[in-house]
């Protein structure tokens, strides 16, 4: 595994950066961003820079429109483009120190820790720019979308403050019970016992709710599926091997059904956003979920930086 100090040795400067991005990112050789093309000439005196003539269209699936890679002119890219440095100010080994801080810090590490941290010309840089920095490379984070199989838990939890700590004009806006009356934000989660953990945030517990996250979640032959007794998950007994354990009875465990896995996760999530970035808004929570989820998962990957880099 890759320390600090190494990463600081083999990236000190942009062309070491820039040379692993290539490498991560054309394995096989650099292809064109746009087309796809592998004729792409280099261009001299401008370092990694490319230049692609092949005159093919593509389709952009986010905007829809359509770009050609003239013969004549043809369409310049970098090894930046399409990743998370783009048309950034900050020299790439700076986000390659953030980006290693972040896969480290196993309860995350704050925006406010990372302006101290970053220095230019003596001075620390502007909080919005290590916010931006720090959500870029969380949404950066790639987790795997294939389906949990075997032995799965699934369980629910609220994020937010306590009543008793807000104060009497805040207290006054919600009366009653459940996470929309106290203004909690409500997180589902799953985690295979020997796989990953897919979390996402939800507007309500509805059942409805519930199995559509089970249905995009879980594969269909699946061995077992732990719950909690919460009657949203009434109804999954008809489609998957379903069991439950009995919290308010004091059941926690009963041979292989329990979600001790999925809760051990929402501990690691509440210290983090508790003891590190001390308030998360429902704005952001959703790349939040997914540096803490995308952490977990690669826990015992030994080259999780390079994991990162890659996905970026």
């Amino acid at each position: 595994m890759i320390s600090l100090r190494e990463i600081h040795q083999k990236y000190d400067t942009q062309e070491a950066c820039m040379a692993l991005l290539v490498e991560m990112r054309w394995p096989d050789g650099v292809r064109c961003v746009r087309c796809g093309n592998e004729r792409v000439f280099k261009i001299p005196r401008r370092n990694w820079t490319w230049v692609c003539k092949s005159g093919k269209e593509t389709v952009s699936e986010d905007t829809g429109l359509v770009s050609v890679c003239h013969k004549k002119n043809g369409y310049r890219f970098s090894a930046l483009v399409g990743t998370v440095f783009e048309n950034t100010n900050y020299p790439v080994p700076v986000w390659f120190e953030v980006i290693y801080l972040i896969c480290q810090s196993k309860k995350g590490i704050s925006a406010l820790q990372v302006q101290r941290m970053l220095q230019e010309d003596g001075r620390p840089t502007a909080y919005k720019t290590a916010f931006y920095i720090c959500h870029r490379v969380r949404a950066m984070l790639g987790n795997d979308n294939a389906k949990l199989t075997g032995e799965v838990e699934i369980d629910e939890t609220f994020l937010g403050g306590k009543q008793k700590n807000r104060h009497a004009n805040v207290r006054a806006k919600y009366r009653g019970g459940g996470a929309a009356h106290t203004g909690k934000t409500t997180v589902i989660g799953a985690i295979a016992r020997k796989g990953n953990v897919v979390c996402k945030m939800i507007e309500n517990t509805s059942a409805d709710t519930l199995a559509e996250f089970v249905e995009t979640t879980v594969a269909d032959k699946v061995s077992l599926i732990a719950t909690d007794e919460y009657s949203g998950y009434r109804d999954l007994k008809y489609f998957y091997p379903h069991e439950t354990v009995q919290h308010r009875k004091g059941e926690y465990v009963r041979g292989e059904v329990h979600t001790a896995n999925i809760e051990n996760f929402w501990s690691l999530l509440k210290r983090g956003v508790i003891g590190t970035y001390h308030n998360v808004s429902k704005k952001y929570l959703p790349l939040y979920l997914n540096e803490f989820s995308w952490r977990f998962n690669n826990r015992k990957n030994p080259d999780i930086f390079k994991s990162a880099i890659a996905g970026c």
